[in-house]
């Protein structure tokens, strides 16, 4: 069965720790005494086989509703004494940010958590559970779930350093600030920022929410410092696209000030030649009544006008610092 070859199983208590995956589904079972267990399915099309543990253990019915919906906003939803968690997690380790669904089911003696796509973010809770290493085998799962989702923000964190430390955009040179290419990364960078913004800005919101729910058999105290990862990221990145908007604004300044440059040459050239071509098209001219035609010397009297006229226009604008 697909379901048992995607769902493992951690159980640990303060003195005792084990690990594996199933081979019937009536071998799961979500409740022991004195242990905390943490199921993982991988896939959200198990819906018979959730359906089946949720009504084997008598939890909530209104979560065979709720994980039928794998294209969920999050949501925060307190039932008895159970937290049910739907989170949009950004698949970090992607160049394109594309998000999975996550579910937590969650109550003091047990963490189900489904996932969308085989990721493995929480890696380092599992050693850390495998090892004893810490307080997560001398707590409930209100503290798992607490470390599940700060390996989110933790994700969250890593993939804002790797946008952030681009090594294309440090110690920047009006040179390569004027290319287009340059002007073509910048602009992707700040949608993949816009994007781990978004995922931070909708789990701080969740963050909040789970703050603020009723439930006397999970503390919500770990909540508090989640909330002030995720704020702390979240002004990290803000600061981070006010800078971008600098170099923007930057890009902008350079290519305004080489297209004034520009047309100040252009401009330069015109007022010296503009009356040298006036002249020049009178001359032209096919009338036989034209006096100055006949004058012997009249061709290089014209050129010293034109010189003349020429060499004043430069004087003036030299005088007005015009360039």
């Amino acid at each position: 069965m697909k379901f048992l070859e995607q769902t493992a199983y951690f159980k640990y208590g303060p003195n005792e720790f084990s690990k594996g995956s199933f081979q019937s589904l009536e071998e799961i079972s979500l409740i022991h005494p004195n242990e905390v267990v943490w199921l993982n399915t991988i896939g959200l099309e198990h819906q018979v086989e959730m359906r089946h543990l949720i009504e084997r253990h008598k939890l909530e019915p209104f979560l065979i509703k709720l994980l039928k919906d794998e294209d969920q906003s999050n949501k925060v939803i307190p039932m008895q004494d159970l937290l049910f968690l739907s989170i949009n997690v950004l698949q970090a380790d992607r160049m394109d940010l594309e998000t999975e669904q996550m579910f937590f089911i969650v109550s003091p003696d047990f963490v189900w958590t489904i996932q969308e796509v085989a990721d493995d973010h929480f890696h380092w809770i599992r050693d850390r559970i495998e090892d004893n290493s810490g307080i997560i085998r001398q707590k409930k799962g209100d503290y798992l779930l607490f470390l599940l989702l700060e390996s989110i923000i933790s994700n969250y964190q890593s993939t804002f350093d790797r946008i952030y430390s681009d090594p294309k955009f440090e110690n920047l040179s009006h040179k390569e600030v004027g290319k287009p290419a340059f002007t073509a990364e910048l602009e992707e960078r700040k949608q993949q920022l816009f994007k781990v913004k978004k995922a931070v800005s909708s789990l701080r919101d969740t963050l909040l929410k789970c703050e603020n729910a009723t439930l006397t058999s999970l503390s919500i105290s770990y909540f508090s410092e989640l909330k002030e990862q995720s704020i702390n990221l979240m002004n990290d990145i803000d600061f981070e696209l006010y800078k971008m908007d600098s170099t923007t604004n930057l890009i902008f300044s350079v290519q305004g000030h080489r297209l004034n440059e520009i047309m100040k040459t252009l401009t330069i050239f015109s007022v010296i030649f503009i009356p040298l071509t006036f002249m020049a098209g009178i001359y032209g001219m096919n009338f036989e009544n034209m006096p100055e035609l006949s004058w012997r010397n009249g061709y290089f009297f014209l050129l010293g006008v034109m010189l003349l006229v020429g060499c004043v226009s430069v004087w003036i604008m030299k005088r007005n610092k015009w360039f």
